[in-house]
């Protein structure tokens, strides 16, 4: 008799178990939202960022709620979406492109290119076809 009452529950623990960590990425990525919107509002004039489309540029202008405007190259601004921005440099990195490292086992520098760790064998990495754009 006991048994049969714990396979009247199974259903409804599998599917709590399926729905505990949609909850808890849900939170995750909502924490991630609020952090990426924090930065986008506090962006000023002089910081260095990288837009959702990979173009970096230098902020010039940051007077406008919704947009601001970006030093591409020398003379060259353009205005953008605060939304389109995806992250700002670091300035402590140098003048160097940022690297984003997926791997963990590999070391990077602002002027460097990446570097296996001991345990790895050279390869090439994505980043060594790419250019870099100052």
């Amino acid at each position: 008799m006991p048994q049969t009452s714990i396979m009247s529950l199974l259903p409804f623990l599998i599917i709590l178990l399926l729905f505990v960590p949609l909850f808890l990425n849900g939170r995750k990525q909502k924490r991630q939202v609020a952090q990426t919107q924090a930065m986008q509002s506090a962006l000023e004039a002089g910081d260095v960022v990288i837009t959702t489309s990979g173009l970096r540029g230098t902020i010039t202008d940051d007077s406008y709620e919704d947009t601001i405007d970006l030093e591409i190259a020398e003379g060259v601004v353009t205005t953008w979406l605060r939304a389109a921005v995806r992250e700002k440099v670091d300035p402590d990195a140098g003048h160097g492109a940022v690297a984003v490292d997926e791997d963990p086992g590999t070391v990077t520098g602002s002027d460097d290119e990446a570097t296996p760790s001991s345990s790895e064998s050279p390869k090439a990495t994505p980043s060594e076809s790419k250019p870099i754009i100052h």
